[in-house]
């Protein structure tokens, strides 16, 4: 009696677990985050170098040392977009490119309506918090721009969390406390940013591959 009671116990728990990974988009590979990690950090490291500044610099501030700055034949502006777009593209390409191989040993579908479902809750925070930094920098709000990118981002991470690994929920708290503390330390944003967009990251995807692909 106790051994079939035990086999229904065990068959129940692995429905659950199944529906559980049909509702879930499991295919989000640690490696991505680790790539999106040093790309960010890269980015950061770029921009100390543009502007001369080294991290933690609380004499002087990133954002108003590069308005006077042009540098390899490119104004502040140009630099700061080009800087942007490439950490962004880089992010994206290895974040696809580590997913689709993780759900192709799977044998997982990478792009179906569950995909679209977490890619559409992720887009609707980042698209405002664009929007609103876009709308920082024609004030001249600058200083708030990392904090408000680290905040938005984090709150993206926590609505589409519902649609994949439950880790993704708390990295998405830990960005949303940094960006409310880097509120108060408004010249080192940058550094902030770095910490959030580069080395959590990297200890996410770090803890996400060894949790789930090793």
């Amino acid at each position: 009696m106790m051994d079939k009671r035990q086999e229904h116990l065990e068959t129940l728990t692995e429905i659950r677990s199944l529906m559980e990974q049909s509702a879930r988009f499991i295919s989000l590979s640690g490696l991505s985050g680790v790539a999106a990690g040093i790309f960010a950090l890269i980015g950061a490291t770029f921009v100390y170098i543009y502007t001369g500044l080294t991290p933690f610099d609380g004499t002087r501030y990133y954002y108003i040392e590069a308005v006077g700055v042009e540098k390899w034949g490119m104004n502040y502006i140009t630099f700061f977009l080009l800087d942007a777009v490439l950490v962004l593209m880089f992010a994206l390409a290895s974040g696809f490119f580590f997913t689709n191989r993780n759900a192709s040993r799977k044998g997982q579908k990478i792009w179906d309506k569950l995909t679209w479902r977490l890619l559409y809750n992720l887009a609707i925070p980042l698209a405002a918090g664009g929007i609103f930094s876009l709308g920082l920098m024609y004030h001249g709000a600058f200083g708030l721009v990392a904090p408000t990118t680290l905040i938005f981002y984090g709150l993206a991470l926590v609505n589409a969390s519902k649609f994949t690994l439950r880790d993704l929920h708390y990295l998405g708290l830990c960005e949303i406390a940094l960006g409310l503390i880097s509120l108060f330390f408004i010249g080192y944003g940058l550094e902030f940013w770095a910490i959030g967009f580069g080395f959590l990251h990297i200890f996410y995807g770090i803890v996400m591959y060894y949790k789930y692909e090793r």
